[in-house]
């Protein structure tokens, strides 16, 4: 082991402006030994702009980041390694076709160990027994898991030197078992004199896993806590700077009539891979039912396939009894469904037009807003004041480009034209991916009361707690297979996790 090089890093008075934003504006935060730090904030606080200061990808234009009392210039990644800063990247940056081995002397430049790959074997595997991280040395990346191919990157960190360790999202693709173990590599790398930064949206992994937290909001920071003073109810409110509830209340509703059923769904990508396989369930009215699966496990092609924008090669489709499995997306929302897309920069939303033409779109050749093929200005204006009004929509007028907004006001427009359609049928792709916490509140609001009226609702998501919170029922996805489905009530993320590997409960 190399001796601790790091006891302090602290940023001080940070400011970092980019044409028309100010990202960072005199932001303090520091670090300790043997701590876990967790960092907070909405998206568009300045999160990711602090800590890319940190490792040398940005120059802030003000301010200080000192390592042990001593300032020191950060220009590149190269000099934040040279300094015992590491980071490991929400995406990984991996080479498949390598082994863990090669991928680890990939980055070693011309050291002593650039072509022994016995040497970093070794180093491999002494770091893997000092802290239980389980890795082969000679494994082809390709052929781990995706919480196996995030040790390599730790370990990647620690055989160059990191004392100090960044954490972007570093469960944002790992199943509850998963987030267990790294967890327990976390705490033994803290309790070793490691200091660790964890950036999360996910509270209670912060009040799990973290001695302190700083908290930013519209690029300052609000403040420093120690995590064991705080709950997440605190940390929501010090966020977005108002009380945030986190109770959800699904009112009893009596059983329905199914409103969507799919039996026998099958599809190959263009590769001729299956990415479904056999997918049967049903969805009645009144029923929220949770679809749960690390991301890339047939959820987007699923819904993509009810939606009408893929066929399924074979099986059927049926919308309250109809078979609708040829139809196209038009004809999907002529028979009663809306559509949240994953996407809603590229699917959802023109970025380029207006929230009030966004508003309508697909609805704009028909009454009340065209008659003739000429379009009622007048009605369009009213609608769309109507629905940002009613929807909470925060955008400096109807005639404001979409692409101008935050991401959770683009989520709460999409939602607004959606739910306006009064669907029979709403399929909801991950609604609350990328927006802040006080558009999730609102979001789960709507989702809940409209279901209390009698709507069919898909929901995807990849947050458990999301799932769990709002869902009646819970189908969890691996490989393109429906793995089962649980009422909510025996759901656990212990058990959903083993079926998000892979495993069906007996």
């Amino acid at each position: 082991m190399n001796e601790r090089r790091l006891e302090t890093v602290e940023m001080r008075g940070i400011t970092k402006r980019f044409p028309g934003v100010l990202a960072n504006d005199d932001v303090q935060f520091d670090v300790r030994a043997g701590e876990i730090h967790a960092l907070l904030g909405e998206n568009g606080a300045g999160k990711s702009t602090l800590m890319k200061i940190l490792y040398g990808l940005y120059r802030q234009n003000e301010g200080d980041i000192l390592i042990n009392g001593t300032a020191v210039p950060l220009k590149s990644p190269q000099e934040a390694i040279e300094h015992g800063i590491g980071m490991i990247h929400q995406h990984f940056m991996l080479v498949d076709t390598f082994t863990v081995a090669e991928n680890v002397a990939l980055g070693m430049g011309q050291g002593k160990f650039r072509l022994d790959l016995q040497t970093v074997s070794e180093r491999i595997k002494a770091l893997s027994d000092t802290y239980n991280l389980e890795v082969e040395p000679t494994a082809l990346v390709r052929d781990l898991a995706v919480g196996q191919q995030q040790r390599v990157e730790i370990i990647k960190a620690l055989v160059y030197g990191a004392d100090l360790l960044i954490l972007d999202e570093p469960t944002a693709v790992l199943t509850p078992q998963e987030v267990d173990n790294l967890f327990e590599i976390l705490r033994k790398m803290a309790a070793q004199g490691h200091s660790l930064i964890f950036i999360s949206h996910k509270l209670h992994e912060i009040i799990d896993l973290t001695d302190r937290v700083t908290v930013l909001r519209d690029g300052r920071s609000i403040g420093t806590v120690e995590t064991a003073d705080v709950t997440k109810e605190d940390l929501a409110n010090m966020m977005v700077g108002r009380e945030v509830s986190f109770a959800r209340h699904r009112v009893e509703t009596e059983e329905a009539a199914v409103r969507l059923e799919l039996a026998n769904i099958n599809l190959a990508n263009q590769y001729g891979i299956p990415v479904l396989q056999d997918v049967s369930f049903a969805v009645r009215g009144g029923e929220i039912l949770g679809v749960a699966g690390i991301s890339g496990n047939g959820q987007r092609e699923l819904a993509e396939v009810i939606a009408g924008l893929q066929r399924p090669d074979s099986g059927t489709i049926s919308m309250e009894g109809d078979d609708v499995t040829s139809a196209r997306p038009v004809e999907m929302t002529a028979a009663g469904l809306s559509y949240i897309p994953e996407e809603r920069m590229h699917d959802g939303t023109v970025g380029t037009f207006t929230c009030a033409e966004n508003l309508i779109l697909q609805d704009h050749v028909r009454e009340p807003f065209s008659k003739r093929r000429f379009l009622n200005f007048k009605r369009i204006a009213d609608h769309a004041d109507k629905m940002i009004a009613q929807f909470n929509v925060k955008t400096p007028s109807r005639d404001t480009l979409i692409k101008s907004l935050s991401g959770g006001n683009i989520q709460k427009l999409i939602l607004a034209r959606e739910l306006d359609r009064k669907p029979r049928v709403l399929v909801a792709a991950q609604p609350t991916r990328g927006v802040d916490i006080g558009a999730i509140e609102y979001i789960h609001e709507q989702l809940l009361a409209y279901r209390a009226e009698g709507l069919a609702t898909l929901l995807f998501s990849e947050d458990l707690d999301e799932i769990m919170g709002l869902s009646d029922r819970i189908m969890v996805m691996f490989d393109g297979r429906v793995m089962g489905i649980l009422e909510s009530a025996e759901a656990t993320p212990e058990k959903l996790g083993l079926m998000m590997a892979g495993s069906t409960l007996s």
